[in-house]
Parts: structure tokens; C-alpha cells; sequence
């Protein structure tokens, strides 16, 4: 079973440490979405310098390519991508059943390569096989995404979600088991909370998910920015407390980081801060802002004052300007170790504020100061 040691509680909110065979993840943690095994326009050495604790990678596109006996043959996730630390992977349920065309049934998906056309079917026992191939230390079951948001549909999914969970954990122990006789790392299993936008099926759905006992639960699906609170409220007073919580898909914006942290979640992991910085959209503590204004051109402050990312510590404002006008390759790379930075940082900092009792004060400065404009 997945330690996860508890040192400080503020509400719902809590301040803790998931213990990997690959290194410990202090939390609230923002973990780097590194979906093919590398987070966009950032080496792993990089990742390492802006102070990310853990990275996530993505089944479906691993299977995709380059494949999972591949990275299987490397030495598993961490070795492949020469990241030293702890890894996480999504099964990619939420890709896989935003495709065209992909069939489902109770078995499982099956649907064509984007790449070349192949065909592939994914069951909740494929999943768990090609998880402990790619060998990251936690695993999210295999779920069903609901395509809309009627009840009706999200109801099938969460049921389907429900039954693929059981077939997930009896795979995951029989592969546990040739592990352990094998001498070979143990992995984890982390259960997938759905139902959508209704609190009501949220929460049977934490219900069933906490009664599997599982390592740790991942909350994924479909919900409003306005109501997550709300329903994290509801889930996380209902799953289990000695257990880690991680909220997929979800930090591209600051509130979500705080809503999470302050109704229960622990890790967090989100394309969205790298894929903006790649567009120009940089964090600051007064908020975002498009590099590629015209303003900017004559800026020779660094991006944030006191940031000590390398962007802000070597650059200015007007050289990234520059570098985005000119589309310089330079330009991903520094925005993202920036925005990158910022999330991680973010975060750590609302670790320390959950253990020295000022969370509240923490987040309602940070968020007057940031949405003030």
C-alpha cells in the first residue's frame, strides 16, 4: 500500500508527503504533465532546476508511440526520459474518448492510429499491463469520459467507470504479485472519481471508489470552473483521509491551484501553463500577459520581479518580445521554464502556508493581487 503521511490540516486542506519507490512528493504538489514522456519544450534537467517534484505521463500516447515494450526494454518511464524522481501516468481516457469513431462497449475501446491508421483496443486489463510496462510508480484506472454532459450519459459513464475499476484492480494484482516475486518495484493504483457536474453522483461515485480501497483516487471529468469547489467539497469529504488525492487536468489557472489545495487535493497536473507560454501568455503575480503586445517591445524589466526562474533572472521583457516577433524557438522554451516555474512555485508555496496556519491569508492576498485587474 502507497505511505502517505499527514503533517498539517487546515479544513479539508492538508499538507503531506506520498512516499515512491522513486522519491518522496511533498504536498500540494503541481505535477509536469509530460504527456509523451517529456513536458513541451523543457528538458528533464530543466524540469529538475524550476523545482518540479513528480511528472505525468500519458498512456494512450505511449502506446501510440514509441510503444510500451519499448520503454519497458529502457528501464521504465524515469530511466527512458532520464527523469529522477517520481511518475505518474493517466490512462488516457480522456484522449481516447475524445476521438472520432472510437467504438465502446463494456469490454473496453477500440479505435484507429492517428499516426498510421492501426488499430488498437484498449481494455481496463490492457491498461494496467501497459502502466506497469511504462513502469510509473502511480497508475490511473481505466475510465470512461462521458461525451456530453447530460445526466444520462454521465451516469453510464460513471457505472461503466465503476466496473472497469474492478476489472483494473484484479489485473493490477495479479501484476503486483508477479512484481513482487520478480523483486521488481512496487506501483500503485489509483481509482478514478467521476459523475460529472452532478455532486450527487460524485459523490456515489467516491463512495464505490473508496470502498475498492485503492492506493489513491484521481477526480477527473467534466466540471465547471464554477462548481468545482463545490464538488471537491463533496468528493474529498467523503474519500478516505490517510489517502493521496490527485486532481487531473486541472492548474492552468491559479484558482483552480487554491480550490484544489483548499478542499482536499494533494497533486495536480495540467498541460495548460506550458501550452500558453508557448503562445506568449506568461504568468505574473499581477496577472497574465501577452508578450507579444507591442508594449513590451521598449520593457527592459525582467518578466516577474523576484521571480528567480532563469527567464526572469537573465532576461528581459523586451528580449522575449523579441524572441516571440522573430519565432525563435528560444522563446517556447524560456516562457515555459517560466510559467512552469510559476505553477510548481505556486503551489509549494501554498504547502508551506497549510503548515504555518496562514492558507486563507495566503490565498485571498495571492488572488486579490493576481484577478485585480
Amino acid at each position: 500500500m502507497l505511505k502517505f503521511d499527514i503533517e498539517k490540516r487546515d479544513g479539508l486542506a492538508r499538507a503531506g508527503i506520498i512516499h515512491t519507490p522513486h522519491g518522496e512528493i511533498y504536498t500540494p504538489a503541481f505535477v509536469g504533465a509530460a504527456t509523451r514522456a517529456t513536458v513541451k519544450a523543457l528538458t528533464m534537467q530543466e524540469m529538475r532546476d524550476l523545482g518540479s517534484q513528480a511528472i505525468l505521463a500519458n498512456t494512450y500516447h505511449l502506446i501510440l508511440r514509441p510503444g510500451t515494450d519499448l520503454i519497458k526494454e529502457a528501464g521504465g518511464l524515469a530511466k527512458f526520459s532520464s527523469w529522477h524522481g517520481p511518475t505518474f501516468t493517466d490512462s488516457g481516457g480522456f484522449q481516447i474518448f475524445s476521438l472520432p469513431n472510437v467504438k465502446i462497449s463494456e469490454n473496453g475501446v477500440k479505435f484507429k492510429s492517428h499516426i498510421d491508421g492501426a488499430n488498437f483496443e484498449i481494455t481496463p486489463e490492457s491498461s494496467m499491463q501497459a502502466q506497469w510496462a511504462i513502469g510509473s510508480d502511480i497508475h490511473m484506472a481505466f475510465d470512461h469520459l462521458a461525451k456530453s454532459e447530460s445526466r444520462q450519459d454521465m451516469e453510464k459513464a460513471m457505472h461503466r467507470t465503476h466496473a472497469w475499476l474492478d476489472r483494473c484492480a484484479a489485473e493490477n494484482e495479479k501484476l503486483a504479485a508477479m512484481a513482487h516475486k520478480n523483486n521488481e518495484p512496487e506501483q500503485y493504483l489509483y481509482a478514478v472519481v467521476q459523475g460529472g457536474i452532478f455532486n450527487d453522483l460524485r459523490a456515489e461515485s467516491a463512495k464505490y471508489c473508496a470502498s475498492k480501497n485503492p492506493d489513491g483516487f484521481g477526480i477527473g471529468g467534466v466540471f465547471t470552473a464554477d462548481g468545482m469547489a463545490e464538488m471537491l467539497q463533496t468528493v474529498n469529504s467523503i474519500l478516505p483521509e490517510n489517502k493521496p488525492r490527485h486532481l487531473l487536468g486541472m492548474g492552468q489557472e491559479p484558482i483552480d491551484l487554491f480550490d484544489g489545495a483548499e478542499n482536499g487535493c494533494d497533486t495536480f497536473d495540467c498541460v495548460g501553463p506550458t501550452r500558453m507560454a508557448r503562445n506568449g501568455s506568461l504568468y505574473t503575480l499581477d496577472g497574465r500577459i501577452n508578450i507579444k503586445n507591442s508594449k513590451y517591445k521598449h520593457d527592459f524589466a525582467p518578466l516577474m520581479s523576484g521571480c528567480d526562474c532563469e527567464c526572469c533572472k537573465n532576461y528581459t521583457r523586451a528580449y522575449l518580445h523579441h524572441l516571440f516577433k522573430t519565432d525563435e524557438i528560444t522563446a517556447k522554451i524560456l516562457a515555459s521554464i517560466h510559467n512552469e516555474h510559476f505553477v510548481v512555485h505556486t503551489v509549494d508555496q501554498i504547502r508551506e502556508s497549510i503548515l504555518d496556519g496562514t492558507f486563507k491569508d495566503y490565498k485571498a492576498q495571492f488572488l486579490s493581487r493576481y484577478y485585480s485587474k
